[in-house]
């Protein structure tokens, strides 16, 4: 593989299809300085990454003339990460059921016919960053993020420490620390709260890993600070829920309406247009994306703030 700097385990897979293992592992990645994910210059893909079996550094490499994707881990968790290779990169996501029931997606559809949707099966690693980007802007989440790893997490097993690879911070360690350390770290107590109460039952969210999205949403929004949105963000990551739309996302049900209609929707629009592709709603935002629909973005981007973020308002349906 290059950079091993020891023993690790190996796993040669061959999907049944073109895999784009840029495309299903890159919504893991919270912005370009993810310290617990890099690129490398062989566009390799590496991940510091928390798994039930303890820490791992995974890579992952795309062979598409051999047809074959090769994984490399090292760490606790090798054996664990590598058995679920197939699943993180979308070997278990079905979409022959999926009837387009519009032009524009029947057109993405056919442009875009092998993307599939990955699932880590690890609730927290996608929850904390979730909670942090509640409504701020993605330049301060991913500060926040990064900041947070940095300070409380660890590098990663094996070749990672040599490419500069974190872990984020256990479960354990997040529900230490103090108010004035996530201040610091430009995370607001009504979003530093939600994740020390998500640290404090991290095992029982863990398990809803194996649910169905819906009644994973059911047990993780019935934790104060968990909204349709961050459950949604979780779902679609560790569990493939081809059903979890981001209602409550700024661009989302913009971008939708736009795409489809003409018009951008709200979140209420949305949820309405949506409903006949239930329990496959999350497939028409996944393929509007895909084909780059976007609204045209009008008016000064967003600016972070600049002031402590204790003053944000969450919205309550994060």
């Amino acid at each position: 593989m290059g950079a091993d700097t020891g023993t690790g385990e190996r796993r040669v897979w061959r999907p049944d299809w073109p895999c784009s293992v840029g495309g299903v592992l890159r919504p893991h990645r919270r912005g370009g300085g993810d310290p617990t994910y890099t690129i490398d210059a062989a566009g390799r893909h590496w991940r510091g990454i928390r798994t039930p079996e303890g820490p791992t550094t995974l890579c992952v490499e795309a062979r598409p003339g051999e047809g074959e994707v090769v994984g490399a881990a090292w760490g606790p968790g090798a054996t664990w990460v590598l058995d679920g290779l197939p699943a993180l990169l979308g070997a278990d996501d079905d979409w022959s059921t999926f009837e387009p029931r519009h032009p524009v997606l029947a057109e993405a559809r056919k442009q875009h016919p092998h993307v599939r949707l990955g699932r880590t099966g690890l609730v927290m690693e996608a929850l904390v960053p979730a909670i942090i980007e509640q409504k701020v802007t993605g330049q301060e989440a991913f500060a926040g993020f990064r900041m947070l790893v940095h300070r409380f997490g660890e590098r990663a097993p094996g070749p990672g420490a040599d490419l500069k690879l974190w872990l984020q911070p256990t479960p354990d360690v997040l529900r230490t620390v103090p108010s004035w350390e996530w201040l610091r770290l430009h995370v607001d107590p009504a979003r530093s709260r939600t994740i020390v109460t998500v640290a404090r039952v991290a095992d029982a969210l863990e398990r809803t890993a194996g649910l169905s999205g819906e009644e994973a949403e059911r047990r993780m929004r019935s934790v104060p600070g968990i909204g349709v949105w961050t459950s949604a963000e979780v779902r679609q990551r560790a569990l493939g829920d081809p059903d979890a739309v981001s209602f409550g996302d700024y661009h989302v049900c913009k971008d939708v309406g736009w795409a489809l209609t003409g018009t951008p929707f709200d979140d209420v629009e949305l949820e309405e247009f949506l409903e006949p592709w239930r329990p496959q709603r999350g497939r028409v935002p996944t393929l509007i994306a895909m084909a780059g629909l976007r609204r045209p973005r009008h008016g000064a981007r967003m600016s972070p703030r600049g002031h402590l973020p204790a003053t944000v308002v969450r919205h309550p349906s994060a």
